[in-house]
């Protein structure tokens, strides 16, 4: 059974809270009953659902929860998810990147100082070469990353990659793709 299945399967809320009654411990329709606040024609409903797709066993009125199929569902959605898009062409960056970066976000800065190079490297790639950012428009962008703006802000204007005057911010290195 895949993955899409089992979440259809869950998306209804009756057979949601049979599920859930089964895996917290109730083993018969009415147990699974009392649990969920069911009637009993809706857990038997639900029940007989379940158990034509795999996911319960059905021995009269005792019921037990497949487990083993989410799991095995889940595996083998992780092995059919194509492979993330690398960061970056260099591998020791792209792993680093990998570390601190999910999702479009920064996790947290790094604390080895060669790391957070290369995350810096990275961000600073949201300004444009040439473009003067007023502080609250740099905050605006970096924000997107990381909450804690003024520390990345900080970070970017010691390591020299954006360069600072009268609240002004510009990007002064880091690398630049042709």
């Amino acid at each position: 059974m895949d993955a899409a299945t089992i979440a259809g399967l869950l998306a209804d809320p009756v057979r949601l809270k049979v599920v859930a009654a089964l895996a917290l411990g109730a083993g018969t329709i009415e147990e699974v009953a009392a649990a969920s606040g069911l009637s009993l024609k809706e857990v038997a409903l639900a029940a007989r659902r379940l158990a034509r797709a795999g996911l319960v066993i059905r021995d009269g009125h005792g019921l037990a929860l497949r487990a083993d199929q989410f799991g095995a569902a889940a595996r083998a959605a992780a092995e059919a998810a194509p492979a993330p898009e690398p960061l970056s062409d260099d591998p020791a960056a792209d792993a680093v990147l990998s570390a601190f970066v999910k999702d479009g976000r920064l996790v947290s800065v790094p604390a080895q100082h060669a790391k957070r190079l290369v995350v810096l490297d990275h961000l600073v790639r949201v300004f444009e070469p040439g473009v003067r950012y007023p502080e609250r428009e740099v905050n605006a962008l970096l924000a997107v990353w990381h909450p804690d703006v003024a520390a990345l802000r900080r970070y970017l204007v010691d390591e020299g990659f954006l360069s600072r005057a009268a609240g002004v911010y510009w990007r002064s290195g880091g690398t630049v793709e042709v």
